[in-house]
């Protein structure tokens, strides 16, 4: 075992794993998250906390996440590179670690323009995958990114990364995946899947490289909530791949049941998901619908853990 973390034991012992995002408040608020991991507890193998999404300023995810492992539940903290250097983003992993934080997943983060703070700097002193090799070499290495030695603990962490399957120039796609896991990524979480088919493509050739024997492939899957929300992440969100059939089938729906027909369609693609050869888990981002979580696993059979 790399770490004491629940998540790692779970994708080691070949069961297929659940993952879930929660989203820390606007305010300085414990009880949201107190509240949210309430709704999460026992329907999930680990919790992402996100870190600034869409970058706006929120609850930081270290703390929200110390908050909701009050509840018991194995986490994992996002860390993003666009708010902080390599000098801070070492002194957060190891301040995570001493307080018993054994997930990590790196990224780059939303760039500061979708957020509140438009004026603000963005950082990226070092990429997603530079700091998912500086948690490795801090981990097996014993060392700092300057190459100085960690004298005492390490910081004993499972570390993931992002993968987005759907992403222009989609060739590439697998290739990326590649230098996050030869820079040492354990898990990964992959963007939402809608489009079931280029989700398959890709995982062919993430197989043919035998990608899926070195690391944990969690496919994100989310419910939709309305007809509005799929025209949007259609159209609007860059990354995102979402078929006409998918719209379709939420604009067929009576207005009152498409919040019930999104949740329908998430449990219809992880049945898929589970057929698909390589795929360990999912990774279900029902941001501020947390409430959707537990009809899900339970729809899908993904409950009772254990």
């Amino acid at each position: 075992m790399k770490s004491n973390s629940n998540l790692e034991k779970v994708l080691e012992s070949g069961k297929f794993a659940v993952t879930a995002e929660l989203g820390p408040p606007l305010n300085a608020d414990r009880e949201v998250i107190n509240r949210k991991a309430k709704i999460l507890k026992g329907y999930i193998d680990s919790f992402n906390v996100t870190d600034g999404q869409t970058a706006v300023t929120r609850m930081s995810s270290w703390a929200a996440g110390l908050i909701a492992k009050e509840e018991g539940m194995d986490h994992i903290i996002q860390m993003t590179c666009r708010d902080r250097n390599r000098i801070a983003l070492q002194m957060d992993i190891l301040g995570a670690a001493a307080m018993g934080i054994n997930n990590i997943l790196c990224l780059s983060g939303d760039h500061i323009k979708f957020g509140n703070h438009r004026e603000a700097k963005p950082v990226y002193d070092v990429d997603s995958i530079q700091l998912v090799k500086i948690v490795k070499d801090m981990r097996d290495e014993k060392k700092f990114e300057s190459g100085d030695e960690i004298k005492g603990a390490e910081p004993r962490m499972f570390i993931g990364a992002a993968a987005n399957p759907f992403a222009y120039p989609f060739e590439l796609r697998a290739e990326r995946l590649a230098k996050k896991v030869k820079a040492g990524a354990d898990f990964v979480q992959t963007q939402i899947v809608y489009n079931l088919d280029r989700f398959r493509e890709w995982m062919k050739t993430v197989r043919e490289m035998g990608l899926h024997e070195k690391v944990k492939i969690l496919a994100g899957v989310a419910p939709i909530k309305s007809l509005g929300a799929a025209k949007y992440m259609k159209e609007q969100v860059p990354g995102m791949d979402v078929p006409d059939d998918i719209v379709e089938r939420l604009r067929a729906a009576p207005k009152e049941q498409r919040a019930k027909e999104g949740i329908n369609i998430c449990v219809d693609i992880i049945n898929n998901l589970r057929e698909i050869d390589g795929v360990a888990g999912v990774h279900i981002m029902a941001i501020e619908w947390e409430e959707a979580v537990p009809e899900i696993c339970e729809a899908a059979g993904l409950y009772p853990r254990g």
